[in-house]
């Protein structure tokens, strides 16, 4: 195992199935799930042999394993230096990585901080800001009394979301809406949070928050944002992961006793989150689930706002729509497009 034969390679493994078929194999001997939405990948050969290999997915480290046999040759620091130019060159200065628990002394001796951890996966970052910073920004907005939660993507803000908040709002002191801040929907992250914050202004006791990466994100839960197409065992780990992040770290800061969250009948990934937030929180949060408001027969969903939108479909559009939302839809024309 001379280091001098080790080659560092990009692999294509869209386009080269032999190489796919070896990083395949090294993945599952390590005990690793392969996954499919990777932006890079970065392979480690010794010779023709696949050692060790890592990826990229935004700014998302994954996927990482050195073959056993090799795991006295430094390869994983070699493996990170390489991940980590790539990102750089991307201007990313902050990164986050999933790896198994027993790497954890690895990771921390590269620089990495732990954020949540369980059975089956250790959650860390690098670089600035991190989840210390997003304390901090909620320990700013902390209001007093006990509190519930709400976490939306609100793409764009309907009738729905509203009722969820006002059925919220009537049974806790001080409630806490946080709007994804993933840039994946049809409406910027800009858009959602002045859609949220005009749609709850009535209401003295909501408080309005940016999710960052914490929670919900392409870092926690990227199988939200596939959602039908996502693996569910896949969607499931992800998704304890996410409620244990809220559970542990999150919730304590704001006092958060309780979470709201909306019936779902359509989509399997968002169900599979709402079981894996009963599972996790246990007796240490409430989970509520709240039946999904309908008009007539048909459930008010985003989904539905947005088909109506791509028709032209006013009275949808005003039926789905609280007056906020509506009104600024029609202010900002080209949301409408």
């Amino acid at each position: 195992m001379a280091n001098y034969l080790y080659a560092v390679k990009r692999l294509w493994l869209k386009e080269d199935k032999q190489a796919y078929a070896q990083w395949q194999a090294l993945l599952r001997s390590s005990g690793l799930q392969p996954e499919a939405d990777l932006d890079d990948t970065i392979g480690i050969y010794d010779d023709t042999v696949l050692i060790a290999a890592g990826s990229l997915s935004g700014k998302i480290i994954k996927c990482v394993a050195v073959r056993e046999d090799y795991r006295a040759e430094n390869l994983l620091a070699q493996l990170m230096t390489q991940l980590l130019e790539r990102l750089y060159e991307k201007d990313e200065t902050h990164c986050f990585l999933y790896t198994k628990l027993s790497n954890k002394a690895i990771f921390r001796s590269l620089g990495f901080r732990e954020i949540i951890a369980d059975e089956e996966v250790l959650f860390m970052e690098q670089g600035k800001p991190d989840f210390n910073d997003y304390l901090g920004y909620l320990k700013a907005h902390k209001k007093q009394g006990d509190a519930s939660a709400i976490v939306m993507n609100a793409n764009p803000f309907t009738k729905g979301h509203q009722y969820l908040v006002e059925t919220a709002a009537r049974q806790s002191p001080q409630v806490y809406v946080f709007v994804l801040s993933e840039e994946k929907s049809e409406f910027s992250t800009s858009d959602r949070l002045a859609m949220v914050r005009l749609g709850v202004a009535h209401l003295k006791n909501v408080t309005v928050l940016r999710t960052e990466d914490y929670l919900v994100s392409s870092a926690t839960f990227p199988a939200y944002f596939l959602k039908d197409r996502a693996p569910l065992s896949i969607a499931r780990t992800q998704a304890s992961l996410d409620a244990r992040l809220f559970k542990e770290r999150i919730a304590p800061v704001l006092g958060i006793s309780q979470r709201f969250v909306g019936e779902e009948p359509n989509s399997k990934v968002t169900e599979v989150y709402n079981q894996a937030m009963a599972h996790v929180f246990r007796d240490d949060l409430t989970l509520t689930v709240i039946p999904r408001l309908a008009v007539g027969k048909q459930i008010i969903s985003a989904t539905a706002v947005r088909r109506a939108m791509t028709d032209g479909d006013e009275a949808v559009l005003k039926d789905f729509l609280p007056e906020t939302s509506y009104r600024y839809l029609m202010k900002h024309e080209e949301l409408m497009r």
